[in-house]
């Protein structure tokens, strides 16, 4: 069993060496040196205005003349790619920290749980102070706040799934790397980063939907009574729904579908479709994902030539590679060394946690008293039962539908582009509707409320559906189909066991993510009307928006609370339950 190479591909092998490539360049290549020179030129044109002088006394006044959407919606894609670039190193430093070392594990799985809890409000009301302070009267301060809300709404799933793809590795590709003496650098990157690509790139895809879902939150900034704003497609959003103007959130509710189709068809869909070369199968799909910008760039000379340049960089990186050392540790840990290190490890982490347990709590005592607590945490059971009901209810709707477009390369292609947008579609732009629908129908806040959270949350369930149906081995479908294994039998015997770990990701993140959408999903304004339902996402957003720290850290400890006690009850029993039963 082995990763599927670039075979299909024999006119990339027959190509001549790189000395006689020089004289050979098309239009395709001249093409592809435009594209990148006008990119280069773009991020240089837009990246002059996130150093611009800016001063913290004064409320920023959006400009909602359509004729800026152009230049909003450049900024907003930095900063989604900024943050997408941000997440993708902290998931590997991370989740190789955590599957590597079993007491660090501990440590980062609970604390990355509170991570994906904490929701990007209470992340930002830290960073915009601390970002301001570290740029004193520079836009660059408000910024890297806003990149860091962004990277906040993007990390924590990526990290899920490539967690459990290093937990979950093949056994076969396990010996691999240790039968040639592989050093850790190669096996991190020849091995156990192949392994996790495809659900790497589609938690990533989701994971840029999520930095999409909190746009408006993170470009258009409500702390301590002072409104900060940023240019971008978020803040223009905000603004034009707080001036009540229906025409100008059409004009972003439009650019909003044109940039996540462009970003799709340019970036998503090029590397959906190179991923497939990283498939653990035997035999080879008669149908494979296609992306007409990953077949121009494979007519190009520029990745073979790329590739040459950089090769001495490489075998740099490898070289220092083997101070890591080599891929031969043993498969079983002395116990007595094992129970000598836990405790010593668990004494210095558990007096560290209780140290600032114990201060907090003197902090909150000090202001409020520790009954500042009793109110989120009835407020909290209210949305537990809304992401409950939301998991349930994602789980029997998306799942088949996942299966179904993980299962068809045809299909992929069609379905791609329209999840993306739904995905990356900001419950905020609904305000308008969703008040009116509210009003006219009578509908409850309460109900509605799960719904605008649904849009999400429910997509990261949607998402690694149809990744671990796509990682599913070609050799084994085939099986399937020549036993005549069908319905009820074939969910039971190939496809629930094939998409469970990734169902299980999925499941873990979309919870998470519920809660965090709780937040802006809970107080929906539009004009002079806002309505509020009850629960701990609206207690949260109040604190915050008034500069209520005891509160708004009562809220966040209690949301924090719940959705770790949910993960240690429920997600972290099924993720044992998929590394026992349901690895490939």
């Amino acid at each position: 069993m082995s990763f599927r190479t670039d075979t299909q591909h024999p006119e990339r092998a027959a190509r001549t060496p790189l000395t006689g490539r020089l004289s050979q360049f098309s239009w395709v290549d001249a093409a592809v040196a435009a594209a990148v020179l006008v990119l280069l030129y773009a991020v240089l044109r837009v990246g002059q205005g996130t150093t611009v002088a800016f001063s913290t006394h004064d409320n920023v006044k959006v400009d909602t003349d359509p004729s800026q959407l152009p230049y909003d919606a450049a900024r907003s894609l930095l900063r989604m790619f900024v943050a997408l670039a941000l997440s993708v190193a902290f998931t590997f430093g991370y989740a190789y920290a955590a599957a590597k070392s079993r007491r660090l594990e501990r440590i980062l799985i609970p604390a990355l749980d509170i991570l994906q809890s904490v929701p990007v409000l209470g992340f930002l009301t830290v960073a915009v102070t601390g970002f301001i302070a570290l740029f004193p009267g520079s836009m660059l301060g408000l910024e890297c706040a806003s990149i860091f809300a962004i990277f906040t709404s993007q990390a924590w799933n990526m990290t899920f799934g490539f967690y459990y793809s290093l937990t979950s590795l093949p056994r076969e590709l396990d010996e691999l790397s240790r039968s040639f003496g592989f050093t850790r650098w190669m096996r991190f990157w020849k091995v156990e980063v192949p392994a996790g690509m495809i659900g790497l790139v589609w938690n990533g895809m989701m994971s840029f939907g999520g930095g999409w879902f909190f746009l408006v939150a993170s470009e258009a900034i409500s702390v301590n009574n002072q409104q900060y704003a940023l240019p971008g497609v978020g803040s223009y959003a905000g603004a034009a729904i707080t001036d009540g103007d229906l025409g100008r959130v059409g004009w972003a509710i439009l650019t909003m579908a044109v940039m996540v189709i462009g970003v799709n068809f340019l970036f998503w869909r090029p590397l959906t479709a190179w991923a497939e070369k990283f498939k653990n199968e035997q035999s080879e799909a008669t149908e494979v994902q296609r992306s007409v910008v990953l077949d121009f760039l494979r007519r190009s000379h520029w990745p073979q030539l790329l590739g040459r340049v950089l090769r001495p960089v490489g075998r740099g990186l490898g070289r220092a590679g083997r101070l890591l050392g080599t891929d031969d540790r043993p498969l079983t840990v002395d116990p007595a060394r094992r129970r000598t290190g836990d405790v010593v490890f668990t004494l210095v982490a558990g007096g560290l946690i209780l140290w600032g347990l114990t201060d907090l709590g003197r902090y909150l005592y000090d202001r409020t008293g520790l009954g500042v607590f009793g109110e989120p945490l009835l407020l909290g059971l209210a949305t537990l039962t809304r992401v409950l009901i939301l998991v349930a209810l994602a789980t029997v709707v998306w799942v088949p539908i996942g299966v179904k477009i993980g299962f068809s390369p045809r299909l992929t292609r069609i379905a791609q582009p329209v999840v993306q947008v739904l995905a990356s579609f900001p419950a905020n732009f609904l305000f308008p509707l969703a008040v009116w629908f509210f009003l006219k129908t009578g509908l409850s806040i309460n109900i509605g409320g799960t719904l605008l959270m649904a849009l999400g949350a429910q997509w990261y369930i949607l998402f690694n559906s149809i990744a671990g149906a796509m990682a599913i081995p070609t050799d084994l479908r085939e099986a399937m189909d020549d036993l005549g294994v069908v319905g009820w039998q074939r969910w039971k015997r190939l496809i629930i066991p094939g998409i469970f770990p990734s169902y299980v990701t999925g499941g873990i993140t979309a919870s998470g993510g519920a809660w965090n959408a709780s937040i802006v999903s809970e107080v929906v304004t539009f004009g002079g009307t806002t309505l509020t339902a009850t629960g701990l996402g609206a207690y949260i957003a109040k604190a915050t928006e008034s500069g209520d720290y005891p509160h708004l850290i009562a809220g966040v400890a209690v949301m924090s609370l719940y959705v770790v006690g949910l993960n240690r009850l429920l997600w972290r029993r099924l993720y044992r339950l998929a590394e026992a039963r349901y690895s490939l």
